[in-house]
């Protein structure tokens, strides 16, 4: 069962997390990283799916969202100075409790979306620390228009300062995307297909809101970094890399951006990738219409994952 609300004290932050005991017996650990604008509660289905499939789930809020609490990290900002390796490090203390807690598994990091920004620069900034990564719904092929994206952001901060909500960002990305799906009856319909989980979104104090502008500047120096090959060299080129995207996800230019990721790292030796993307899958892909099928697929890789590596 999805554990009510724990506390990891990290570097200044009481970190707010949610666990799920493996059925039988246990297959490894899947520490879980959250998107922007939403909390590690929403994952509660998920958590019990890969449970009863043999693994210890533990799922943290990232600083600036959900119950997390820091003094410098209210909702919507990572920290007011270096919040990317903050956001990082919570990630590597999250999979350390969890090792200490059951030791001798293997441990999978998963993150979608945001998380999987985080995730993926997580592994590459601590990669003795985890034995396979999945990055769902991620976007790092943002190209000239993240470059513009961070000019602009550059400017409102020059101007207005850094913890303050961004004004053109969220018109940039969740609105233009919102308005990118047909005959959409809500702002939040490029999320998912199912009306019931867009509905639910919405209806959550804790999700939708404005990051600020420092906030969006730590997400892309996230995306910028994680692929660089100096960043890249760092990860074992055999390390198991699962990569996971929508065809109708806006928020990856309908799955182009993971397609390229994939052929990125494929290009600079990693021999174990596996991608997939669900044609009619929008951004959240664990609370598509389907979503059961593409969680047990995952399982599956988790499976084959873990027994090689």
């Amino acid at each position: 069962m999805f554990s009510q609300t724990q506390w990891l004290n990290v570097a200044g932050a009481s970190l707010a997390f949610h666990s799920e005991t493996a059925a039988g017996a246990p297959r490894g650990i899947l520490v879980v990283c959250h998107g922007l604008a939403e909390h590690s509660k929403r994952y509660q289905r998920f958590a019990e799916a890969m449970a009863a499939r043999g693994y210890h789930v533990f799922v943290h809020d990232h600083r600036g969202h959900g119950e997390t609490k820091a003094p410098d990290a209210p909702i919507g900002q990572f920290a007011r100075r270096d919040g990317v390796s903050r956001v990082i490090d919570d990630v590597a203390a999250m999979r350390d409790h969890a090792a200490s807690l059951h030791p001798g598994l293997p441990v999978i990091l998963f993150g979608h979306s945001m998380g999987g920004l985080i995730a993926f620069n997580a592994a590459l900034t601590y990669p003795e620390k985890f034995d396979a990564v999945a990055v769902w719904n991620s976007n790092f092929a943002v190209g000239l228009s993240g470059r513009a994206a961070q000019v602009i952001l550059r400017a409102e901060k020059a101007l207005k300062g850094s913890d303050v909500p961004s004004g053109m960002l969220p018109r940039l990305t969740f609105a233009a995307w919102g308005k990118s799906i047909p005959d959409h009856t809500t702002e939040f319909d490029w999320l998912s297909r199912d009306p019931a989980e867009v509905t639910k979104y919405i209806a959550d104090p804790l999700c939708g809101f404005d990051a600020s502008v420092s906030m969006w500047l730590d997400v892309f120096e996230l995306t910028f970094r994680a692929t660089e090959k100096e960043q890249l060299d760092r990860l074992p080129k055999d390390r198991p890399i699962h990569l996971v995207g929508g065809g109708q996800d806006p928020a990856t230019e309908r799955g182009k951006a993971v397609l390229w990721l994939s052929n990125h790292l494929k290009r600079q030796g990693f021999s174990r990738i596996t991608t997939e993307i669900y044609q009619d899958f929008r951004h959240e892909t664990l609370n598509e219409t389907g979503a059961a099928d593409a969680i047990s697929a995952f399982a599956d890789w988790c499976e084959g994952a873990v027994m090689r590596s």
